[in-house]
């Protein structure tokens, strides 16, 4: 990639802190545009633009926004599954992901894994479900040849599926049911850390309560640390314990899932709150409407990225570019809104 245009304002490297077990740091994931004759590069789609946030062990993190913002680059670009990044740090327990080495790099992907959001594309139409659960162990050596077909048979009934399940197509299963095998797959490597990605955006309400209360008692009964990546803010502010709200490749806000939907401080996040329905045909609904639309990441306004759609736009927000500031204990926003404060 080339890497013209591309900065490093405000990057200060961190240090490792081993209450955390993903430390991401002005994380940048690039995408280049061709054109010309001899397709040369001409732009940069700057999907994430220098994202910062830390994950304590055993916690939830939501992300949410818009579609188009960035959360599922930004989720594939820290498990490196999207190339090389731009530019950033992204520590997981303490490794620079992107140093390591071939060979490293795949004891690691044992130890990072991902829910697809589509639980039918993701899944191979032409193995059954036993091989698609356990293909990645036995290409790890997990267990021994012995143990395989019980070891594979634990985690499907950890994840309600029944072992005759395991000669059956994807094509067989409900939706429900194919997220779960999509679980499984993730949780036979016994990781360590789940990308979550609308694991729950195709399943009917119903099916949602179950497949999000089977990822809160997998994670209290492995320890398993989600990233849960969703549009959905009433799920997420059930299953995260803190939140982080993207815009346009920024992450905006940051903090505690309680303080964000207490007191939401960025007027975006206001926005997306507003939208929330509420179970009450009496309420009385104060809905804020964005006026226009998103635009382009491959050529984003100056300034604050937001003041083409605020409210509350201020001069210099079409112009200087707002720094993230922790308004309260752990609670941090990107506007100058807080400037004074």
């Amino acid at each position: 990639m080339s890497k013209t245009n591309i900065t490093e304002e405000n990057f200060t490297p961190v240090t490792y802190d081993p209450q955390y077990i993903l430390m991401v740091n002005h994380l940048k994931k690039y995408f280049p545009i061709k054109g010309g004759m001899v397709s040369r590069t001409v732009g940069h789609v700057k999907a994430v633009d220098g994202v910062t946030f830390n994950l304590k062990r055993g916690s939830t993190m939501g992300l949410v926004g818009e579609s188009g913002c960035g959360k599922t680059t930004t989720g594939r670009t820290i498990l490196r599954l999207s190339g090389e990044k731009t530019a950033g740090q992204v520590l997981f327990n303490g490794k620079e992901v992107y140093d390591l080495s071939p060979k490293e790099m795949r004891d690691i992907r044992t130890k990072m894994q991902i829910i697809f959001q589509d639980p039918f594309s993701s899944l191979s139409p032409r193995l059954p479900v036993g091989e698609i659960i356990g293909e990645a162990v036995r290409e790890h050596g997990l267990v021994s040849r012995g143990e395989f077909d019980d070891y594979i048979d634990q985690v499907m009934d950890n994840c309600g599926l029944q072992p005759f399940h395991k000669d059956r197509y994807p094509h067989e299963f409900s939706g429900g049911q194919r997220q779960r095998i999509c679980i499984a797959r993730a949780l036979a490597l016994n990781p360590e850390f789940v990308v979550c990605d609308e694991p729950v955006s195709a399943l009917d309400v119903s099916i949602q309560a179950q497949i999000i209360n089977l990822l809160k008692d997998l994670q209290e009964q492995y320890k398993l640390t989600y990233l849960f990546i969703s549009h959905d803010l009433s799920v997420v502010e059930h299953i995260s314990d803190t939140v982080g709200v993207m815009y346009l490749g920024n992450l905006v806000e940051y903090g505690a899932t309680e303080d964000i939907f207490r007191h939401p401080l960025h007027p975006y996040t206001k926005a997306l709150f507003s939208a929330i329905p509420v179970p009450d045909p009496d309420a009385k609904m104060e809905r804020i409407v964005l006026e226009g639309t998103i635009p382009s990441p491959a050529n984003p306004p100056s300034g604050c990225k937001f003041h083409t759609r605020c409210a509350n736009c201020m001069a210099k927000c079409k112009e200087v570019a707002p720094v993230q500031k922790e308004i309260e204990p752990g609670h941090y926003v990107v506007c100058h809104l807080y400037d004074e404060k």
